[in-house]
């Protein structure tokens, strides 16, 4: 009986041939798989961390112009503690808004004909204003912060809505995201 040419037995080396090409093949494809799972799980964790921990918000309006600027980005740190003067970052009928916090609990704010605030009493050093103004105010002055909840201001106080107004008043704690920490 002869032998067809087409069915002739491979040689050694096509064998080792064939079986680096299917080792190759099989360890592109594992390590093709793990790349794919590793990149799923740094975005994972990276999206996590800058919902929960670490939002990243873009900046539009200028209600805090000079201190933050339309198109600025910025990191909030959530759970942070504040204080007066520090930004902050809060929900506002579905939106977060950036304002500057000037009193807390308890605090009473006064705010004269030209703008300059007072809170207990005493006037506020405002290095970050470039101009102030008394804005859009229609709350009754001396106002006392309720329990639980801030007075906000923007630093662009012509233009800004804030808690001088009772459209959006004085923002409750729990609806703070964090405090601003970082500018990019």
């Amino acid at each position: 009986m002869k032998k067809s040419k087409d069915m002739e037995t491979p040689t050694l080396e096509q064998l080792r041939a064939e079986l680096q090409k299917e080792n190759y093949r099989s360890n592109y494809s594992r390590v093709l798989r793990s790349t794919v799972y590793a990149l799923l799980v740094v975005a994972a964790v990276a999206a996590l961390v800058a919902v929960l921990l670490l939002p990243v918000l873009q900046i539009t309006g200028t209600s805090m112009s000079s201190t933050l600027e339309d198109g600025d980005v910025v990191v909030a740190l959530s759970g942070a503690r504040y204080k007066t003067g520090d930004v902050v970052a809060f929900y506002y009928n579905n939106n977060i808004l950036i304002k500057r916090v000037i009193a807390t609990a308890g605090d009473w704010v006064d705010i004269d004909e030209e703008g300059t605030v007072y809170v207990n009493g005493e006037a506020l050093e405002e290095p970050y204003l470039t101009e102030k103004a008394f804005g859009d105010c229609d709350i009754t002055l001396p106002y006392q912060v309720p329990d639980g909840r801030n007075f906000v201001m923007g630093d662009h106080r012509a233009t800004s809505i804030d808690s001088r107004n009772t459209a959006v008043g004085c923002i409750s704690d729990e609806l703070v995201l964090g405090r601003i920490f970082l500018r990019i």
